[in-house]
């Protein structure tokens, strides 16, 4: 018996995060217990992952989740494309095979609404070029890939859609008026007039229909040509798709005709001799004018991106040879000094190098508020300067921009697909040829068993049954909901990594909210001032903060910029003494001062009195007392503490009104975490958990059945926000959190995640609305047309009323998706 041989595939995989030959002893398991891998080699100093495996039995994604498991990251890259000629689900289907399995490529989704695939690659296995060939073999026209955003590719994009909407309003013009005639001269008895003068077997009916025939074909040749190339292209690659259907329907609609106008010794009787050239122009044109009307409204649903994209400024001031100049925000490049002076628009990201500012920066963020700048501090292009005048050094500049990652991001998540629409796509495959089968089958049927004259009904069942048909509304029912959706968030200031992400945000059961820095500031902040011994508060702070401006302990700054706040002078300590795990000893303006804890006072014999007791208090809510006493006598308290956001507690009160259970998760002691907890409304406290427990805890309560939601922001945050079902991250935290995180919080506060949950509820909705219509309407649609009312009613489905039901299904589900667009938030933020 000979020996099956296997094809071996070898295949080169750069990846991030190889550290030590511990990690190339784990990624090479976790590699070779893929099933289908023969060999796996990892190369620490090259970054590379070497892997040997059999194509039949695994692909490339498999090893790209094995290598995501085992905690690291394939490096791979992602290219978007322009697809034309795409009609319904099953083109979608199609796409995304040929592009799968291409060698390289890692995923791959095509979206009907923006007419895109989005297409995640090893650049080592495949390249743009392959990939866009992959799409072209499957009969579609692969256009360029755009430039990156920016209003002048926008604006090409517009005009090319504006082109395709006149280029079909053409063609509906051209065929309404034939349409109308049609209708008359088909059936002429019906009306007084026209009954007299082409009674019927007359001559001047026949020259009439021939006319209508002549004319007919003339639609179809020039307003429905799209129809029959896009059948014809279908059929060069053996699938069906929209294109096919109408082609089929009007197609025979004609050549049965024109055969019995030509032949009518065919028919057993002369009464039965009717022409339907009618149902050709009428069909055509309503078809016809209903994808114009779907193109203007698909163009509706890309506002955000618009609105976007239109932020960005057109020009900057910048300092070159000492000399300020107005330039094109394209020619500003890292290091450029740039000038903003108030009322303008801010060109690109930088670092405040001279002056001071408000800045509204409400467009990106979603806060109403203008904030504060200053020296040092960060600004983000597209945001308006309001009051001041400043100087900032260019630190991004073109694609590297907050603004173009934010645009970025939200076009790919337009491009993603919920889990849902997968199965809709799988349905959508089946579903033209399994219509095409149904008019078959519905012809025969009524030609068999129907009532005389047999082969009108049968042909009006099978024309009505190919027309009425909609595998677009079933195609566009999620993605434009999706666009929509996404765009919206973009403008609240929540970005929204995928399809996924939104669909499984709206399932979400608990809340966890990392504490620091989350829901509160994370930095530490003068809270109280408590004076005794008649000491008054003004010297107490302005003492206390002269001497902490010599100490590096984390909570002497919130001190120093507590007194400072309040407008104290701070002196210099003439002498300054840190006693580790105490506080400090010092002298100031000639006074003996101590700052510390309970045993620093206890050391010193310091009678503490009714403070010991505030003390207690000030710890029970959370916040840290220090001791203050002068030339040996109790002087008062100062109290620190990382204080709540001031939106952090109406936030968690509208999480828990909506449902959800809200957790604290902190590395804080138990007696911290619950005071914290109890003035924001938390009732579940996890606390005292270590940074590397985190993923742990929420796997915990994944265990417990529920669907858990993260909330973080710091590096230590990261596993947990991967591990949870979905990862928010607060924009200002660390890059690693944000690349860990399904949605980005760009404003910072915790009222996002109210946001984000209700979008995702409203898009959801709005998308089962979408798939509930297009379900139904063919589910009802199709036995109508085949003509199961007959036997019953009498009724049988006309072809004019499929085409009108047909071309205004797909309008429907985009205009449902446009609602969403007025979406307000249910609370107040």
């Amino acid at each position: 018996m000979g020996t099956i041989e296997t094809r071996t595939e070898r295949v080169e995989l750069p990846v991030s995060g190889l550290t030590c030959a511990h990690c190339v002893q784990t990624l090479e398991k976790a590699l070779a217990a893929v099933r289908g891998v023969k060999r796996a080699v990892v190369n620490l100093a090259a970054s590379r992952a070497f892997v040997e495996y059999d194509p039949a039995e695994t692909a490339l994604p498999a090893l790209h989740e094995a290598i995501k498991a085992a905690g690291y990251r394939a490096d791979t890259a992602k290219t978007r494309f322009k697809i034309e000629g795409m009609t319904c689900a099953s083109c979608v289907t199609k796409i995304e095979q040929a592009l799968r399995e291409t060698p390289g490529v890692v995923a791959a989704s095509v979206s009907l609404g923006a007419e895109e695939a989005l297409v995640e690659y090893h650049p080592a296995v495949a390249d743009h070029a392959a990939i866009e060939a992959a799409a072209a073999s499957a009969g579609y026209k692969v256009r360029e890939a755009p430039a990156p955003a920016g209003p002048d590719a926008f604006d090409r994009e517009q005009q090319e859609r504006e082109h395709e909407y006149r280029s079909l309003m053409r063609k509906w013009w051209f065929a309404a008026p034939v349409a109308v005639f049609t209708m008359f001269m088909s059936y002429p008895w019906l009306f007084p007039v026209l009954r007299d003068w082409f009674p019927r077997g007359s001559s001047q009916l026949w020259y009439t229909w021939a006319f209508m025939g002549v004319a007919s074909a003339a639609v179809l040749a020039y307003s429905g040509n799209q129809f029959f190339t896009g059948a014809w292209q279908a059929l060069q690659h053996r699938s069906a798709n929209m294109h096919t259907l109408i082609a089929m329907g009007t197609g025979v609609a004609w050549i049965y005709s024109t055969i019995i106008l030509l032949f009518p010794q065919l028919l057993p009787a002369s009464e039965e001799l009717e022409v339907y050239y009618d149902v050709t122009v009428v069909v055509t044109a309503l078809v016809v004018l209903g994808l114009a009307m779907e193109l203007k409204a698909k163009g509706r649903t890309s506002d955000a991106i618009k609105k976007l994209i239109g932020l960005q400024a057109k020009t900057a001031r910048v300092v070159r040879n000492g000399k300020e100049l107005d330039i094109p925000v394209e020619e500003v490049v890292v290091g450029d000094l740039v000038v903003v002076r108030p009322g303008e628009k801010i060109p690109v990201d930088g670092e405040i190098s001279e002056g001071s500012s408000a800045v509204d920066e409400s467009m990106v963020t979603g806060e109403s508020l203008p904030v504060e700048k200053k020296a040092g501090d960060e600004v983000m292009g597209a945001t308006i300067n309001k009051t001041g005048a400043f100087k900032f050094r260019a630190t991004r500049v073109g694609k590297d921009t907050a603004l173009a990652s934010i645009i970025r991001m939200v076009q790919d998540a337009q491009g993603s697909k919920v889990p849902i629409q997968r199965i809709v796509d799988v349905v959508s495959g089946y579903f033209t040829p399994a219509v095409a089968i149904l008019a078959v089958l519905g012809f025969m049927a009524w030609y068999t068993f129907g009532p005389e004259p047999r082969v009108v009904f049968a042909l009006i069942v099978a024309v009505t049954t190919l027309i009425i048909a909609c595998p677009c509304a079933l195609g566009m029912a999620t993605p434009m909901s999706l666009t929509t959706g996404v765009g919206l968030g973009a403008l609240n200031g929540i970005l929204i990594r995928d399809g996924t992400a939104l669909q499984s945000a709206q399932k979400l059961q608990t809340i966890i909210l990392d504490k620091t820095g989350t829901i509160t500031h994370g930095k530490p902040a003068l809270t109280d001032v408590i004076t005794a011994g008649g000491v008054p508060e003004a010297d107490l702070l302005r003492l206390a903060g002269g001497v902490e401006k010599s100490s590096e302990h984390p909570l002497a700054a919130a001190i120093v910029e507590g007194a400072l706040a309040r407008g104290l002078t701070l002196a210099n300590p003439g002498e300054f003494n840190a006693i580790p795990g105490h506080g400090i000893e010092a002298r100031i303006e000639g006074r003996a001062l101590l700052l510390g804890n309970v045993k620093l006072m206890r050391d010193r014999k310091i009678a503490l009195g009714a403070l010991e007791e505030r003390a207690a208090q000030l710890a029970d809510e959370g916040k840290t007392p220090m001791y203050v006493a002068l030339d040996g006598r109790a002087a008062g308290l100062v109290a620190v503490a990382d204080t709540i956001k001031p939106d952090s507690v109406a936030a968690i009160a509208a999480l828990n009104r909506m449902g959800l259970e809200t957790v604290m998760i902190t590395g804080d002691n138990e007696r911290t975490a619950k005071a914290i907890a109890r003035q924001c409304g938390i009732e579940r406290v996890l606390a005292e958990v270590l940074p590397q427990d985190k993923a742990y805890n929420v796997q915990k309560l994944q265990l417990e059945g529920k669907k858990v939601g993260m909330v973080g922001d710091g590096i230590n945050d990261a596993p947990a926000l991967a591990q949870a079902d979905v990862g928010f991250a607060i924009g200002t935290g660390t890059d690693v959190a944000i690349a860990a995180s399904a949605i980005t919080l760009i404003k910072g506060s915790l009222h996002g995640v109210v946001l984000a949950m209700q979008i995702s509820r409203a898009t959801m909705r709005n998308v089962y609305q979408n798939l509930v219509g297009a379900f139904v309407y063919n589910t009802l649609g199709l036995p109508i047309a085949l003509g199961v009312l007959y036997p019953f009613f009498g009724i049988l489905l006309s072809p004019l009323l499929a085409a009108i039901a047909m071309a205004f299904s797909s309008v429907t589900v985009i205009s449902n998706a446009n609602r969403l667009k007025r979406w307000k938030p249910q609370v107040a933020v």
